[in-house]
């Protein structure tokens, strides 16, 4: 029987960038397909090909046993073939039912609204989606949204479902549900590529994997007969473990950041002290106050009470500039509309701190000679792979992006420093590289909050563990007593 999906000596170039380089890959039908790399591999080209986004410069493509020449996404669908992005294409002031039926044929000319209402229940009642056809997608947390995504494709018949980081802002029990919908899916015959760089998600619910490296097919393996650090070494080409900081490498320095019984929206009476040379690790399941908790220290939400000091300087009502100014670097979780301005170049972006700052510009213009110098180097330091500084970011790929944010934020010799999810939807090696700066602004005197739903990182890197439950910091352990029951009992809001 032959393949849902053939790709055959796929080539795309960019320039003198060779983004994909012969790539053959096939999916069968209910199979569901690990599509791993390194940020920059290729992955995101191959699939923007196969989904009509991208032209190939040679290369052919099967579909359901015919040839398939998509020269959009709308032929792509017309096909069969559904991507869900990791930014869903949903009206939030819309419902479920109006979302579903945006663009959709089978609607008819007359929406029939009680009758497609039905309709969606019965599907999502089979597909174990679960979903109230009349919900407001604003009112729908970030799982519930992709379930809606999922419903579109299935309704639109989609044989072939590409699935691109579908975790990354998933809580612990929504990753669990959807992996069990993927499950559901792959029963009724439908073929799945699951993008993600989270290994133990990959081997937990992939069939097989296929993994690219600078542009090329790495090797492909049945998720039975292969290991998480030999995935982990098929995409990087070397072993990646994780770091691991010990107590008294140095001494602690002077205290960097005090927080007072710091409350805003979201967040309650939040205490504690960091010194330089101490990594603080914020663990907890997603939704439980680590984004307010990063903006009230970043200065993006207005604190309702309590104090915030950054060395002497009193910040619990200063500027997101006048906290620079004292020291204090934050990287957000969301690159997309928060770290970085994607329409602009790398320089623009490497220099939106320092742009009225000399010798890199005046308070009315950019220095651009020494501008693209400095620019250069810190590509060169950060290891920041572009054509050129004049490149645009949004093209670049999701590591590439992060150290970016990592080059212009870090720099700057921070004296306390506030990291959220800061590798979010990153290879192993790029996890690592983030993970690296951390340990050495800690050896360099910085203080650092190191937010993350990853425990593994918080483990790795942090002196001390605090865990947010309901907004509210539940408990704080020394990672070198770390008891890793107490710290499930403090993610569930339990005390015992």
């Amino acid at each position: 029987m032959p393949p849902l999906l053939e790709m055959l000596g796929i080539v795309r170039t960019f320039g003198a960038v060779r983004a994909n380089d012969n790539i053959n890959l096939t999916v069968q039908s209910g199979e569901i397909l690990g599509l791993l790399g390194e940020n920059g591999s290729g992955k995101s080209t191959l699939m923007k090909v196969l989904y009509g986004m991208l032209p190939p410069d040679s290369g052919d493509i099967r579909f359901r046993d015919a040839p398939l020449d998509a020269k959009s996404p709308f032929d792509a669908i017309k096909a069969g073939i559904a991507m869900i992005h990791q930014h869903f294409m949903l009206v939030e002031a819309m419902t479920v039912t109006e979302n579903i039926l945006l663009g959709w044929p089978g609607g008819g000319q007359v929406l029939k609204h009680k009758q497609m209402a039905e309709h969606i229940r019965q599907a999502s009642r089979r597909f174990g989606l679960d979903l109230d056809p009349d919900a407001r997608i604003s009112a729908l947390s970030l799982g519930r949204r992709q379930r809606v995504e999922i419903l579109k494709a299935i309704l639109r018949d989609a044989e072939l479902l590409i699935l691109d980081e579908p975790t990354s802002n998933l809580a612990p029990t929504e990753v669990r549900e959807l992996l069990d919908i993927m499950r559901r899916l792959r029963s009724e015959g439908k073929g799945i590529v699951f993008i993600s760089h989270k290994l133990p998600e990959v081997l937990d619910v992939c069939d097989r994997v296929v993994v690219l490296r600078a542009g090329k097919l790495a090797g492909e393996a049945a998720v039975a007969s292969i290991s998480r650090e030999q995935l982990a070494e098929m995409m990087v080409g070397r072993n990646v473990p994780m770091p691991r900081v010990t107590e008294g490498e140095h001494r602690r320095g002077a205290l960097r950041l005090s927080v007072r019984g710091l409350s805003a929206t979201g967040l309650s009476a939040i205490t504690f002290d960091l010194r330089g040379g101490e990594i603080l690790g914020i663990a907890g399941v997603d939704g439980n106050g680590q984004l307010e908790l990063a903006e009230a220290l970043a200065g993006l939400r207005p604190v309702t009470d309590g104090i915030v000091l950054i060395g002497d300087h009193d910040a619990t009502q200063a500027s997101v500039t006048a906290r620079v100014e004292m020291g204090l670097a934050y990287l957000p979780a969301d690159r997309s509309h928060t770290a970085l301005v994607k329409a602009m170049t790398v320089f623009d972006n490497l220099m939106l701190r320092d742009s009225r700052r000399p010798p890199y510009g005046t308070r009315a213009l950019l220095t651009p000679k020494t501008g693209v110098a400095r620019a250069r180097d810190l590509m060169a330091q950060y290891d920041i792979r572009a054509p050129g500084v004049d490149f645009v970011v949004g093209q670049l790929s999701g590591g590439n992006q992060q150290k970016v944010v990592i080059a212009r934020e870090l720099s700057r010799a921070p004296t306390a420093v506030v990291a959220h999810q800061a590798t979010w939807g990153l290879d192993p090696g790029a996890t690592r590289f983030v993970l690296d700066q951390m340990i050495a602004l800690r050896q360099q005197g910085a203080a650092i909050v190191y937010i993350s739903s990853e425990l593994e990182e918080i483990l790795s890197i942090s002196d001390r563990i605090a865990v947010m439950a309901g907004g509210a910091i539940a408990g704080v352990t020394p990672n070198r007593n770390v008891d890793l029951r107490q710290i499930g009992l403090w993610m569930s809001g339990r005390h015992a």
